[in-house]
């Protein structure tokens, strides 16, 4: 019996992967919203996009904690399917962007834990549409999870073989974001179908057009195909229409200013990203307001309110799942390494870089690590300011 575990199915669409093949619910706007026709949104798309991308562009790596001092846990099994290779077809980018996309989008992220010889083999994704979480009666008890093969069959598997990512939740279910804020995903789909339709018919296409003396059959056939012919589409839009018979042209259609189609979208647009909880700025949306500066601290911002609960709800979640309650104890734990995201920001890096190495936070041979570069003897203590050496010397 085949599963449908994503992604290494190579022949599957990005959006045969995410959507969830079932019927949307109507939006108050009358469009249907699923996972299938949302993603298809472009402010969806890019919110999503900037949420899992985010997270799967930083190192991910396992620590030991001994005493003072925390390693990288390079020896342990783990250590190289969380930071390189969950699977023999990914990455840890592809398998971390997939399994935060589905989170982010459907509000639940699932993996197949592959276990032998007392450990984590691989991790393979999952569609979500494919599972389905049945919750014991008796409080405490751990879920089971059905998940749906190619062939239609239902399977169970304990919770101890689904690594479970849930995004925000209510009680035991995670709430779905595509349908909690389907009418404003619903609304700019409307909108996006308006707008095209507007252009379509050359802006002003819609209209009355009257002529003196009733038509002959033939003659109705030829001035349609005539109009439709030069006057309607995006392309013949604003070409000068010459009539004859005193026929007279009546507009009915309203213009892109008359229907605030811009300012409507752009509305649409930051009501999405609301639901998502990033910020405009980050998918490409910003007013004349914004300067360098503002743009800067919306970046950091990014970091703070949206990526980082990211990293915490993920780090948690694997923590739990993947690693035992004595390895916990032995001071195991995953950690995102968010210096990441200064990677080809030379002057940022350079400029943190040089203040943790002159307040003595790190040494410079730790700071000659983080940037690839080999070890140089009489690098390996840490700085002390000289502030803190005269107050020091006072105090003696």
């Amino acid at each position: 019996m085949q599963f449908n575990f994503w992604p290494f199915r190579r022949k599957a669409t990005p959006v045969d992967v995410l959507a969830a093949i079932v019927s949307g619910r109507n939006s108050t706007s009358g469009k249907s919203v699923s996972l299938t026709t949302s993603i298809k949104v472009a402010a969806v798309y890019a919110c999503v996009r900037v949420i899992s991308e985010g997270v799967a562009q930083v190192p991910f790596k396992l620590f030991q904690e001994k005493g003072d001092n925390k390693l990288p846990a390079k020896d342990h099994p783990l250590y190289d399917l969380l930071h390189r290779k969950p699977n023999a077809h990914s990455t840890s980018f592809q398998w971390r962007e997939t399994l935060t996309m589905n989170a982010a989008l459907a509000g639940h992220g699932y993996c197949f834990i592959n276990r032998g010889r007392g450990r984590v083999l691989e991790l393979i994704n999952i569609n979500p549409s494919a599972v389905t979480i049945e919750w014991p009666d008796k409080l405490g008890s751990a879920p089971a999870y059905m998940v749906e093969g190619k062939s239609g069959e239902k399977k169970p598997f304990p919770a101890e073989s689904i690594l479970h990512i849930a995004g925000p939740s209510w009680g035991q279910n995670a709430l779905e974001p595509v349908q909690i804020a389907r009418d404003a995903i619903g609304l700019a789909i409307a909108l996006d179908e308006s707008t095209a339709r507007l252009h379509k018919n050359g802006v002003r296409g819609g209209g009355l057009l009257s002529v003196e003396d009733p038509l002959q059959p033939e003659q109705y056939k030829q001035l349609k195909e005539w109009l439709e012919s030069e006057h309607e589409g995006s392309e013949n839009a604003f070409k000068t229409m010459v009539l004859d018979r005193g026929a007279k042209y009546t507009s009915m259609a309203m213009s892109g200013v008359d229907a605030q189609q811009i300012e409507s979208r752009r509305f649409q647009i930051e009501e999405i990203c609301r639901f998502f909880r990033v910020l405009p700025i980050m998918v490409c949306s910003s007013d004349k307001a914004t300067t360098y500066a503002s743009a800067e601290q919306m970046f950091l911002a990014h970091v703070v309110h949206t990526l980082t609960p990211w990293y915490e709800r993920i780090e948690q979640a694997i923590d739990c799942q993947l690693l035992t309650d004595a390895e916990r104890a032995q001071g195991y734990y995953t950690k995102f390494i968010t210096q990441g995201l200064l990677r080809g920001a030379m002057k940022d890096t350079a400029e943190y870089l040089y203040r943790l190495v002159n307040i003595g936070i790190m040494t410079r041979n730790e700071a000659r690590s983080l940037l690839e570069m080999n070890p140089k003897d009489g690098l390996d203590e840490p700085l002390t300011p000289a502030n803190m050496g005269i107050g020091e010397q006072n105090n003696a």
